[in-house]
């Protein structure tokens, strides 16, 4: 389950800010149908940050609910506080959850000894899989690999989603860790890259809305067919640039209303609509693909 293509799930939320359930019970189904391989619930550019702790817990049991156990779902679990992150991993212990995906503790800016203890923590206060997440960009820190070697020493670390962009950790890290850790990419325009080096797929924004051709790309290269999947790759580029021409998820959430898969593109401040001159260069590569749901 975590391999292959794997969402990175929007929040759909309705025009006051609340959960769509009517939405979000849609967008799992068309993953289902589509095959992606598993569902991150609430993470990132499923607005956790704006999300309180009772409303994230809620958004991963919808989730789980509407997949009906036809899709793995990986849930969202970081936080800035090590405690705050254990009390939501031990609260969906037996949810029914695949595993727990981790972010690096945001603003605090801590050092490779504070994200080894944060994550050792968390760690050892639960048996769910955990998937370290690492995306400097966002965060202002950065796990380095002899980090990551370290905490993959733990039965229950299993894996990493990189989405520093940065193609030479692949190598770096595949020479230090276990054998079976997992390595993910989180940046879509790498992430063919990624898997040619060895990784294992791609936790993804742009397969909300182009799931089909997310599936079968990362399918193709885990079989080793790069040419094929570079073919699909190539189509999906401007789409994989211009999902963040603004911050994620505004563009997301705006491309996945235009193609009807929710209802409303609402977002929380201070997240802020996605501007009219970027709708029109989104609506133009969208259309190119033919992306629209009935």
């Amino acid at each position: 389950m975590f391999k292959g293509s794997i969402v990175a799930l929007i929040t759909p939320m309705d025009d006051k800010g609340n959960l769509c359930k009517k939405s979000l019970k849609k967008i799992i189904q068309y993953h289902i149908k589509n095959k992606t391989n598993a569902i991150v619930s609430v993470g990132t550019t499923g607005e956790s940050a704006t999300l309180n702790q009772n409303e994230h817990t809620n958004v991963i049991m919808n989730t789980l609910e509407f997949a009906d156990e036809k899709i793995p779902i990986i849930a969202g679990t970081g936080s800035n506080a090590t405690s705050e992150s254990i009390i939501l991993t031990k609260k969906l212990e037996k949810s029914g959850i695949s595993g727990c995906l981790s972010i690096t503790p945001y603003y605090n800016r801590p050092t490779q000894k504070g994200l080894y203890l944060h994550f050792q923590s968390i760690a050892e206060s639960t048996d769910l899989p955990q998937i370290l997440y690492n995306v400097p960009n966002r965060t202002g820190c950065n796990l380095l690999p002899k980090t990551i070697a370290k905490l993959s020493q733990f039965k229950n670390i299993i894996g990493l989603k990189d989405a520093s962009g940065d193609l030479s950790r692949v190598n770096q890290i595949k020479q230090i860790v276990k054998n079976d850790f997992i390595l993910m990419s989180g940046d879509d325009t790498t992430a063919l890259d990624f898997i040619q080096l060895g990784g294992n797929g791609v936790i993804s924004v742009t397969a909300n809305i182009a799931a089909y051709h997310m599936v079968k790309m990362c399918n193709l290269a885990l079989k080793g067919n790069f040419i094929k999947a570079r073919i699909i790759n190539k189509e999906l580029s401007d789409l994989h640039h211009l999902l963040f021409k603004e911050t994620n998820p505004i563009p997301i959430k705006w491309a996945a209303r235009y193609i009807n898969l929710i209802k409303y593109d609402t977002l929380r401040l201070p997240m802020t609509p996605l501007l009219s001159k970027n709708k029109k260069i989104l609506k133009k590569a969208i259309n190119s693909i033919k992306l629209y749901i009935k």
